[in-house]
């Protein structure tokens, strides 16, 4: 093969589990060789931006680069790196998740206004997934907790999905005037119909769609979509009136990439996501677009919701983290039956 072979190591498809992706060929060790660490459900996502990205990257500097990827429930991910995996770019889940990194002192101060957006070149939300025909009538939150319904959802404690289910369930009554007391006692009723906790959003993929375990599936809008078309038909994409704003920032990891000798690559890499021919791929995936016009274009396959903010439910991820999932909190009193 040439120098311009692209090579894609992956098991690529709702029910693909490869962790790790490497796109491009080229020597390692040569600085043309980037990691970018993101959140479970994204492979198909990067797959198609680092092909788009090398190509451009290659045109204008005549440089051809490699990009791995590695996947995971995005606060193992975060973990990962602050123990050591080399990622020249994070691009988790979760703020909180990316300013852990930053905390261990990988990444300086400040990143989120390093990039256009406040380091956020899309953004999502979670919906629900039913079985044909929606068997269960579940159309909104409060459906998920009548009758016998099972719901299938990642683990907080390690899945961005997961944690994002768990503020939008939360939201989602306070936003209709419940009192703390209960939105308590329906995100308790809500988790006592969950039969297993998967510790990313690819792996409760599966439980759903192949093990056929659930009613109801809480994800990522992209992951969602996914899920249903590669099901033949088997599977429907159900919108709730209000969900959570799904924010995933991105970050160069400044420590790494000063060592490695990276740093320019990486920006690069990183302001690419802004351009027009990213923000369409980014749609098309069923992500939304941070530029307004390009959203727009995809009215369709991105129908208009109503999103509140992490705000909504805490004064910022700064709180949810010990409110919500630190060790002996809410979730972990909730969660009691299952340990």
């Amino acid at each position: 093969m040439g120098s311009k072979t692209l090579i894609v190591i992956a098991t690529v498809g709702v029910l693909g589990l490869g962790a790790w992706w490497a796109v491009g060929r080229n020597p390692s060790g040569s600085g043309t060789e980037l990691l970018n660490v993101s959140y479970d459900p994204t492979r198909e996502l990067w797959q198609d931006l680092n092909q788009q990205f090398i190509a451009d990257y290659e045109k204008q500097t005549g440089t051809r680069l490699t990009i791995r990827q590695s996947h995971g429930g995005s606060s193992s991910q975060a973990r990962a790196v602050i123990d050591g995996l080399d990622a020249d770019v994070v691009t988790l889940a979760l703020w909180s998740d990316t300013d852990a990194i930053r905390q261990k002192g990988l990444i300086k101060d400040g990143w989120e206004e390093r990039l256009p957006h406040h380091a956020l070149p899309y953004f999502s939300t979670i919906v629900f997934v039913v079985r044909k025909g929606n068997p269960k009538g579940v159309k909104d939150w409060p459906d998920l907790v009548r009758g016998d319904v099972k719901v299938i959802t990642p683990d907080p404690k390690t899945s961005g999905n997961g944690r994002l289910s768990f503020l939008a369930a939360w939201g989602s009554v306070l936003a209709g005037g419940g009192t703390e007391e209960q939105t308590r006692a329906y995100v308790t009723d809500l988790y006592r119909r969950v039969p297993v906790l998967d510790s990313g959003a690819r792996g409760a993929t599966i439980t759903f769609a192949q093990k056929e375990i659930g009613d109801v599936h809480l994800t990522w809008e992209n992951e969602g979509y996914l899920e249903a078309e590669e099901s033949g038909g088997k599977l429907e994409v159900v919108y709730p009136a209000a969900s959570i704003r799904a924010e995933p920032y991105v970050a160069v990891v400044d420590a790494n990439v000063d060592r490695k000798g990276t740093r320019e690559r990486a920006e690069a890499y990183l302001s690419f996501l802004y351009t027009e021919e990213a923000q369409e791929t980014i749609a098309r995936h069923h992500y939304r677009p941070i530029d307004g016009k390009v959203l727009a274009r995809h009215g369709r396959e991105l129908p208009p919701i109503t999103l509140f903010p992490v705000t909504a439910v805490a004064a910022g991820w700064q709180e949810t983290q010990p409110k919500f999932f630190a060790e002996g909190a809410v979730f972990d009193q909730i969660d009691t039956p299952r340990k």
